[in-house]
């Protein structure tokens, strides 16, 4: 009996924090406080955070030419410290943009490349077009996207450094067009002018960036999609009129499960969960 009271209380506790978290975003407007529609989310609220599965990049500075003043660009900015505003680009590549960083994109990419400009930190997860490779420009320095998951660090107080998870970079220096080619496990840093290349030191860089994650007016098709690249084990589906359906919302070490609740309360959906699949539907 004391056991059963136990859990009660924790129950309660991760229901009003929960709750909490969608009245913070916004999400409950004019809803009244009630039970979730299937109990799965108590089984996982307070699960471990998710793997990381795409690419990391940081870099604090952006490319000075003249795509800055660009007014065919289009701006993502993350003014927040603490939490990753994660965005879908046309072609599908997935960015998570940390902390006090913007990238510049076109709304539509050319017919021969993807190339976009980044300040400050972020994640991406790019999209395999041999066709059209991805270029993202710094102040020093030209990335080229062979693979698909790495980490780059550009700022006034320590060298330039990029490491990659999975696949393959190119780095090449504007200056005097010196390049590198760096491997899984491997991390270059730009010392006195030169492209130096070592192991990685630390692999867990890569998992910061989707600890706390914010989705802003973005279609749950996209949503959707970002949860299953982090979290392969249990797929979130939903029916194809939903696609389309904007959402803001936040994240914080959820499970696949309680992250469902979420979105099912902030648009009033249902779900059913078979097997590793969880459909969400109206």
């Amino acid at each position: 009996m004391i056991e059963t009271e136990r859990n009660k209380r924790k129950t309660d506790r991760a229901w009003n924090t929960l709750y909490q978290r969608l009245d913070e975003e916004g999400l409950l407007s004019g809803r009244p406080a009630s039970p979730f529609r299937s109990p799965a989310w108590k089984r996982g609220v307070a699960a471990a955070a998710v793997a990381l599965l795409c690419l990391l990049i940081s870099v604090t500075y952006l490319n000075r030419s003249g795509q800055d003043t660009d007014p065919n660009l289009l701006t993502r900015q993350n003014s927040e410290t603490a939490t990753t505003l994660v965005t879908t680009l046309e072609d599908g590549s997935v960015v998570y943009l940390a902390g006090n960083t913007s990238l510049k994109f076109p709304e539509h990419f050319s017919s021969d490349r993807r190339e976009v400009s980044l300040q400050g930190n972020a994640l991406f997860d790019v999209a395999g077009n041999h066709k059209r490779p991805f270029i993202i420009e710094t102040e020093d320095t030209r990335i080229e996207v062979l693979g698909t998951a790495f980490n780059v660090k550009s700022n006034d107080s320590s060298p330039f450094e990029l490491s990659v998870q999975r696949g393959e970079v190119k780095v090449t220096l504007k200056k005097d067009g010196q390049d590198i080619h760096v491997k899984a496990g491997e991390t270059v840093t730009l010392l006195s002018r030169r492209l130096q290349l070592s192991m990685t030191p630390d692999p867990a860089l890569f998992d910061r960036y989707t600890k706390r994650i914010k989705f802003k007016d973005e279609k749950l098709g996209n949503i959707l999609r970002v949860i299953n690249l982090q979290n392969p084990d249990i797929r979130l589906e939903t029916t194809p009129e939903l696609w389309n359906r904007t959402l803001t919302v936040t994240f914080s070490n959820d499970t696949p499960e309680a992250m469902a609740e979420l979105i099912c309360l902030a648009l009033d959906l249902k779900k059913t969960r078979q097997d590793n699949m969880i459909l969400l539907f109206n």
